[in-house]
């Protein structure tokens, strides 16, 4: 009788070959691209942090952060693509960080990178499950408790996380291009009609306008919207010619998102006329979009943007489920979690125990937020949506440090403007973003200030990073390299 466990590679006989530890797949730089801004979830963001950003922000200056964060980032990216063709792991943050920083750090990194990828996935149902029991509200069904279509989402998201990536990168790549097609289309109709009821939006060019309000608590939702663009590394054992193709899908990745909300948020402020725009997205921050869609595009419009939003929401939900399982299978691989993890299924060449263990965390958080009568959206996603913003961060943190001093520390014939300059001045930003996400967190977390939300958060990050040097001491086979 087989000895295969759910189709994953056995155990190697005594005096046999070991089994093929690599994930298999064909991954090009689209597939990558729409994985990772699936992940970002653009539908999702313009409707959800970019009316919040308006709002609580800098009103119709809210656009041009986008353009610095974006900026920001893609300095970040040059000292990141810069080191990938010397980091041979697929680990993306934990391995670029070990070989800067040390194995100690590396692995705390890892345990706050899987932090922050799998709260967020589990958090986002609490975004999926009303909107999906809205959408069908609207076409008469019976209202329904969130979870019940939590589980639904969970169930296809878990099956897909089980077979060859390049499935997923087929469902997301479909997914995406509807629920973007929809907002060039909206953008397109605003623009060529002119404008708004106050025609074109000056807020993006006008000084005033970007400093006024709150700039900080803007940058913040900013970040929040670029969260899994860095997860391009992630997938390298799965990546055609990765030394090329993860550069390139990171850049392409970036500058279509900054491009998309810049502009996308700039029409959504034209449509609506800046003079108030900061008082209609306080009072309809949750339905902006859809009101919007339908006085441009009528309510067939209005109807599709429902859909798609909802649509939205499960694309970032498999792309983080995605990201997640290859951060235990790496591990897995590297000596941090069972051997048993990092078996590639023998058919589907996919992390699938990996992918299991992955739902099953998911399955707990959010079994834990109906038991405990947490409001899915102000608490389960906000939560959790906190732990993710502190934890990309400071990942994002470390690995410029680490990019920096490991590009300075070896001469490979790079000049200083890939491995200093950029690196640096991104850095400078990044540390910037962290502060500015310190002084928010309670705001993020639904707290007026520091309380047990707040500090539980940072405890748990304190918790990862202090459990690397106690894993690099207990299990002597890590090598994250």
């Amino acid at each position: 009788m087989s000895t295969t466990i759910l189709g994953t590679e056995p155990a190697p006989s005594p005096g046999a070959a070991a089994p093929s530890r690599t994930l298999r797949g064909s991954l090009g730089v689209a597939s990558i691209v729409f994985i990772v801004v699936a992940a970002a979830s653009p539908l999702g963001v313009i409707g959800g942090p970019v009316p919040l950003g308006i709002a609580f922000g800098n009103g119709a200056g809210f656009p041009f952060t986008f353009l610095v964060v974006t900026a920001v980032l893609l300095l970040f990216a040059v000292g990141f693509t810069t080191a990938t063709p010397f980091v041979k792991s697929a680990g993306a943050f934990f391995a670029y960080i070990d070989k800067g920083l040390g194995r100690s750090v590396g692995i705390g990194a890892a345990f706050a990178a899987l932090l922050s990828y799998i709260a967020l996935e589990a958090g986002v149902f609490g975004l999926f499950g009303p909107g999906f029991d809205a959408l069908l509200q609207s076409y008469g069904l019976p209202a329904a408790p969130w979870w019940l279509y939590a589980i639904v989402g969970f169930v296809v998201v878990s099956a897909l996380g089980y077979f060859n990536i390049n499935l997923s990168g087929k469902v997301l790549g479909v997914l995406l291009v509807a629920e973007v097609a929809i907002v060039v289309v909206l953008d397109a109709v605003v623009i060529f009609s002119g404008g708004g009821p106050e025609g074109f939006s000056t807020g993006i060019i006008t000084p005033t306008e970007i400093v006024s309000g709150a700039p900080g608590f803007a940058v913040l939702f900013a970040i929040l919207s670029f969260v899994g663009f860095e997860a391009t590394a992630v997938f390298r054992d799965e990546a055609k010619d990765p030394e090329r193709t993860i550069p390139r899908a990171t850049y392409i990745s970036l500058i279509l998102i900054g491009v998309f909300y810049t502009v996308s948020s700039w029409v959504l402020i034209t449509a609506n006329g800046e003079s108030d725009i900061v008082t209609t997205a306080g009072e309809n921050a949750g339905s902006i979009l859809a009101t919007t869609t339908e006085t441009y595009l009528g309510t067939v419009g209005g109807h599709i943007i429902q859909i798609l939003f909802v649509t939205s929401l499960f694309a970032c939900i498999l792309s983080f489920h995605n990201i997640g399982s290859r951060y235990i299978f790496a591990l897995a691989k590297k000596g941090v979690f069972s051997e048993r993890l990092a078996r590639p299924h023998t058919r589907h060449g996919s992390p699938a125990l990996a992918s299991l263990a992955t739902s099953a965390v998911v399955a707990v958080l959010t079994l834990a937020a109906v038991l405990l009568g947490l409001d899915p959206i102000t608490q389960f996603y906000t939560w959790l949506g906190g732990i993710s913003a502190v934890g990309v961060v400071v990942l994002l943190v470390l690995t410029s440090i680490s990019v920096i001093l490991f590009l300075r520390r070896e001469d490979h014939g790079l000049g200083r403007w890939k491995t200093t300059v950029a690196p640096g001045l991104g850095l400078l930003g990044l540390l910037a973003f962290f502060a500015i996400i310190l002084q928010n967190l309670p705001v993020l977390v639904g707290e007026t200030s520091y309380g047990p939300f707040s500090w539980g958060i940072l405890a748990l990050f304190a918790l990862a990073f202090a459990l690397g040097p106690i894993v690099a001491r207990t299990r002597k086979g890590v090598d994250l390299s």
